[in-house]
């Protein structure tokens, strides 16, 4: 059974044969939406076709784009892969329990994202701050890195493995908020309108100067961890938006007036 709600995509990926072997492992566990950021340019070579056996027609069908903002645009929540922990990736999901709430995301026809980063470096922070949760497969810490579809073959087969499981049981369908409390009842902003609000409100923000203008993005990492969780509705963002443009308002105003005394 092929499912439409999850896409695939991989930012700039370096090896065709590695390419070849992600259209083969989704098509494994019936997942067919691809999308390339910046790919190496024989990702469709002959050695890339032969990886790929069946699936050869998902290199053909892959979309390409320049970068994951433009990949994730119409997605409503994104899954980041990365082995690196930090200051700004402090949860993460291991592969059975990301399994679990990916399958309960996408079978609330919630459109998810799973991002898996280049061979030798993962994804950078600016690409995982598009995303609102972190999953990672524990390794040996003598060599942890993974081949790609290895990595995404494991994430796969929990997650195929978990849509069975709620299709068994359809009242188990309750992993699709991070809290894991309940379905949700409406339908999520999509990546492109909450990066437009992030933008909205970097700039709103540092011109009262809450945010420092030479790093805001700094504290507002932590307005995307606080509003990734939540998953934000189309009117969410409204409201949100509404509030900077009238701090954006009122701060003109006391400029306005701050000029005034000033020429008195």
């Amino acid at each position: 059974m092929i499912n439409d709600n999850l896409t695939v995509i991989l930012v700039e990926p370096q090896g065709p044969l590695n390419v070849g072997s992600v259209c083969r492992v989704m098509m494994n566990f019936g997942f067919k939406e691809l999308r390339l950021v910046n790919p190496c340019t024989d990702y469709k070579s002959e050695q890339a076709r032969k990886m790929a056996l069946s699936a050869q027609h998902m290199l053909i069908e892959a979309k390409l784009f320049n970068t994951l903002e433009q990949a994730l645009a119409d997605c409503q929540v994104a899954f980041g892969t990365t082995r690196r922990f930090g200051k700004y990736r402090k949860t993460f999901l291991i592969p059975e329990p990301a399994g679990k709430v990916i399958a309960g995301t996408i079978e609330n026809n919630v459109k998810c994202a799973l991002v898996l980063g280049r061979e030798d470096s993962g994804l950078n922070s600016d690409e995982l701050a598009l995303c609102q949760h972190f999953v990672t497969i524990p390794t040996n810490d003598s060599f942890p890195s993974m081949n790609l579809s290895h990595s995404l073959g494991i994430f796969l087969y929990e997650i195929s493995k978990a849509i069975k499981n709620l299709t068994k049981k359809p009242s188990l369908v309750k992993t699709v908020k991070p809290s894991l409390d309940k379905p949700l009842s409406k339908t999520p902003a999509t990546i492109e309108i909450m990066e437009q609000m992030y933008s909205h409100m970097k700039k709103a923000l540092c011109e009262i100067e809450f945010l420092d203008a030479q790093n805001p993005d700094h504290l507002l990492r932590t307005f995307r961890r606080i509003f990734g969780k939540a998953v934000l509705m189309d009117r969410d963002v409204r409201i949100i938006r509404g509030l900077m443009s009238k701090i954006e308002w009122v701060n003109s105003q006391r400029k306005q007036f701050d000029d005034s005394e000033k020429a008195v």
